[in-house]
């Protein structure tokens, strides 16, 4: 995704600690940039590995994480899950199965809210995930205070190791944001467009439609008519919309249009119609 010039502020207003991504012997280095890019598109940047089975650093995660070096540059590699997690107050572990370990199991939104209010008041928080092949055993997740499951088709239930983050991190900022967007439509810039704007195009198009012999046959064009005006209705117009679908009945109608700057000079134009609007 580009980005956006106009931000909204609220996006940007996060309201507790960002919680750390722990990957635990991750195999492929594609899948660690996978993973940081998906960190990084919902703002977090602690990414945390515990013996990579390829080493590190890893050109392969950086090419991978499309340009999200600074989650990359942040890298901090572990010899194992316990010094990995070890300045964390609450560590969540996420798995797709059923354990023997007797621990809370959450959803996506409901871990997410835990680890916001934690990190609201500035403790350090996590996720941590397992190997791409069989996920983690049942000590490491004994090491967590929780575990995290992820709403899949019990059938086929294995993600990759980036949609899972991914799936947690949006979650996370979802909340922590309040639901905040980067950008909505500026009605400023986009005014709505007046009831008798809306009506006289109405208008426009009914009688542009009435020539064309549209109405057919002429007992349903009070029926066809109100449709019409319902389905024009729903899109909430704005002011621009409205003056370019006039100019696209006038276009339909196959009016002269908006005359160059030569032909009124020389006086050699005729009817001017306004494309933006048809009005002659």
């Amino acid at each position: 995704m580009s980005k956006n010039a106009k931000i909204l502020e609220e996006a940007r207003q996060v309201s507790a600690k960002p919680p750390a991504v722990i990957l635990c012997e991750p195999q492929l280095g594609e899948n660690i940039g996978t993973a940081a890019r998906a960190m990084a598109n919902f703002g977090l940047v602690d990414l945390r590995i515990v013996n990579p089975r390829d080493g590190w650093p890893s050109e392969k995660a950086r090419a991978a994480a499309s340009r999200a070096d600074h989650v990359i540059d942040n890298v901090r590699v572990f010899d194992s899950v316990e010094a990995a997690i070890a300045d964390l107050t609450f560590v969540y572990a996420t798995t797709a199965r059923s354990r023997e370990v007797s621990k809370p199991v959450r959803g996506p939104d409901e871990a997410a809210e835990k680890v916001v209010s934690i990190g609201a008041n500035g403790a350090a928080t996590g996720y941590l995930f397992g190997r791409e092949r069989w996920g983690l055993n049942n000590d490491e997740v004994a090491l967590a205070d929780e575990i995290v499951t992820l709403p899949v088709d019990p059938d086929f239930a294995s993600l990759n190791i980036a949609q899972a983050v991914l799936v947690c991190a949006y979650e996370w900022r979802k909340t922590a944001t309040s639901n905040a967007l980067p950008f909505r439509l500026s009605t400023e810039e986009h005014p709505s467009a007046t009831k008798e704007d809306v009506i006289r195009m109405f208008e426009h198009l009914e009688g542009a439609l009435d020539t064309a012999n549209f109405f057919r046959p002429p007992e349903r064009r009070p029926h066809m008519v109100l449709t019409l005006r319902n389905i024009f209705q729903k899109a909430e117009l704005t002011d621009q919309e409205v003056r370019a679908l006039r100019g696209v009945i006038a276009a339909l109608e196959k009016r002269t249009q908006r005359p160059r700057k030569d032909e009124v000079e020389d006086g050699s134009a005729g009817m001017v119609v306004d494309s933006d609007t048809g009005e002659a």
